[in-house]
């Protein structure tokens, strides 16, 4: 690796700490002060690593926050234990009033991490066991992650186009419009799925997915159920 490039990475990593230290938020202006770095380098570093997903932009904020990207590397190193802790009620209390099986998912890279499971799996090709990995095209939690965290949705639809269904921008649209994500048996044949997302200071970190069979979880109650995880979740 070339000096040039080493800096680069000095510099990336500087700018990151920076916003870091000012609680995951900070200023072009300060993170150029607190960094030395002139305002057009440090602009373009944060470019970068915005197109990456480690810092990203608010709409009416002026400020840089550290990224989904970079908050799964902290998730990663040791908050999936109270994580699934905070939320395990909310997936029993849905587990037991629908009957079906509740899983909760996180983004992990590009793809869905499950950290736990409520109820039970209908048929085998249902259960998704903690620390099992997945796509994110396709099932309902991962098409909630690609709806509402936008650096991970143009990383993806950008680095994987080729080997995307044809349809998922639609998908993802409707994810949006609805505000939850549903598979009807696009993922697996025989099987429905919903899922709602579960934000943090209004940054979405995790999904809630509920699974069961298709003859009895036709669209109508797929998102009767969808509002039902929604007030549950509220209780956390």
């Amino acid at each position: 690796m070339s000096a040039k490039h080493i800096q680069s990475i000095e510099r990336a990593m500087a700018i990151l700490e920076t916003v870091a230290r000012d609680g995951g938020s900070a200023k072009l202006s300060r993170i150029a002060e607190e960094t030395g770095l002139g305002k057009t380098t440090a602009h373009n570093i944060l470019t970068t690593l915005g197109a990456l997903g480690y810092v990203r932009r608010r709409v009416g904020d002026t400020r840089y926050h550290l990224g989904g990207r970079i908050m799964n590397l902290a998730r990663i190193t040791g908050d999936d234990s109270s994580l699934r802790h905070r939320l395990r009620p909310a997936l029993e209390a849905i587990a037991a009033r629908s009957g079906e099986t509740v899983y909760l998912g996180v983004p992990s890279g590009d793809e869905v991490y499950y950290l736990d499971m409520a109820g039970t799996p209908p048929v085998p090709e249902a259960y998704n066991a903690p620390g099992a990995r997945d796509h994110l095209e396709g099932s309902a939690i991962g098409l909630v992650f690609l709806a509402f965290m936008p650096g991970l949705r143009e990383r993806v639809l950008l680095s994987r186009a080729d080997a995307l269904p044809p349809l998922v921008e639609r998908d993802i649209a409707e994810v949006e419009r609805l505000g939850f994500g549903l598979d009807l048996e696009s993922h697996r044949s025989g099987l429905h799925c919903v899922a709602i997302p579960w934000r943090e200071e209004g940054e979405v970190r995790a999904s809630l997915g509920l699974c069961g069979p298709a003859a009895r979880l036709p669209k109508a109650k797929l998102a009767e159920l969808a509002w039902m995880m929604v007030r549950e979740i509220e209780k956390v």
